[in-house]
């Protein structure tokens, strides 16, 4: 079966064999040992607050409403300035960090990542990230390629995840807090990146430079770290998490690097009852944020619809025009949402 090539990591032809073999049979453990259900060394869960899968999905539509987040126009900076403004209305502690990178086809693209922190005085960390950007083309799109994205899932539903995670965190009392701060980094410019698959016909101007042509703002971050000489216990990618159906692999450098966080998301996804959507299959790596935080010493799991469909590994909207609300999903945003919330309070 082949592959799309589409932002999955190179590696040598055995070791595909050996995904599609593991694909065809997925270990049925999770990446972690953990306690069984209902064993007596399973630690209870902690009261979590309840996410508003509601709220979420507003959260989803206002981005989409600016229309397509591609950096250098009008719809991109008023967005913006909206999740800032959210962040501060919520009483985090926001900071902007605004760069400049050239794109595969030389374009200047003028970024800004946004960094809120919630509890900025507590010692220990978690890190949640998100791209906020949407694709400028979408090239896989049989009638409309060079359209721009509404970016409904990919984009808009990982920075709602995290708008909600805060929402509820900044609504509790102090006494019902987490004990760990947490600190909510959205990433610019991730999706203006080169695919060969569909922009054969272009040339990637950043070849060759040492520069990938994915994740731009990540790998600005990861090379100027704000806060300065940043440090989390782990980290958790949310990318293109709100889609119906959507299934959430455990990827390859997220094992890897945070093979203990992988097996605590898996596991309390299944106490809570989303084993459908935290599916106990390993995938390939791909290259996401994910490998710009690792590399910034944040060890980081990849949360992102990423399994087989068919030939792709990624579900038939991709950088589409399809990737609009009609594709967001409640329950998904919900699942995600609760997942992450209850981890954070069995820190």
């Amino acid at each position: 079966m082949t592959r799309n090539p589409l932002r999955l990591l190179w590696r040598p032809a055995a070791l595909l064999a050996a995904t599609v073999l593991l694909t065809a049979c997925p270990d049925k453990k999770p990446a972690t040992e953990t306690p069984d259900a209902g064993s007596a060394a399973e630690t209870p869960l902690r009261k979590a607050p309840a996410f508003n899968a509601d709220s979420a999905y507003q959260f989803t539509a206002k981005q989409v409403s600016f229309g397509p987040r591609v950096p250098n126009t009008p719809a991109h900076v008023n967005c913006g300035d909206w999740i800032s403004s959210k962040f501060r209305a919520l009483g985090l502690q926001v900071q902007e960090q605004p760069f400049t990178a050239m794109a595969f086809d030389g374009k200047q693209l003028r970024g800004r990542n946004i960094i809120a922190r919630f509890a900025p005085q507590a010692a220990r960390r978690v890190a949640l990230f998100a791209h906020w950007d949407t694709r400028p083309f979408a090239d896989k799109d049989k009638t409309k390629p060079n359209a721009p994205l509404d970016g409904a899932n990919d984009g808009a539903s990982g920075v709602a995840v995290a708008l909600e995670i805060a929402r509820q965190l900044a609504a509790q009392p102090d006494s019902l807090t987490p004990a760990v701060g947490v600190d909510i980094i959205l990433f610019d410019a991730e999706d203006y990146g080169y695919d060969s698959s569909t922009q054969a016909n272009l040339e990637n101007k950043l070849a060759g430079a040492g520069v990938e042509s994915w994740c731009l703002g990540s790998q600005y971050w990861a090379k100027n770290l704000v806060p300065a000489g940043y440090k989390a216990e782990y980290g958790i990618l949310f990318d293109m998490v709100g889609a119906k159906g959507a299934r959430f692999s455990r990827e390859e450098l997220s094992r890897q690097q945070a093979n203990d966080v992988v097996g605590k998301l898996w596991y309390n996804a299944s106490r809570l009852g989303y084993s459908d959507y935290f599916i106990a299959q390993d995938m390939p790596g791909i290259t996401d944020d994910h490998v710009f935080t690792n590399q910034a010493g944040v060890r980081t799991v990849d949360l992102i619809d990423h399994v087989p469909y068919g030939d792709e590994f990624f579900p038939a909207y991709h950088h589409t025009t399809q990737d609009n609300m009609s594709i967001i999903d409640r329950n998904t945003l919900k699942a995600v949402g609760q997942t992450v919330l209850q981890t954070l309070y069995q820190e």
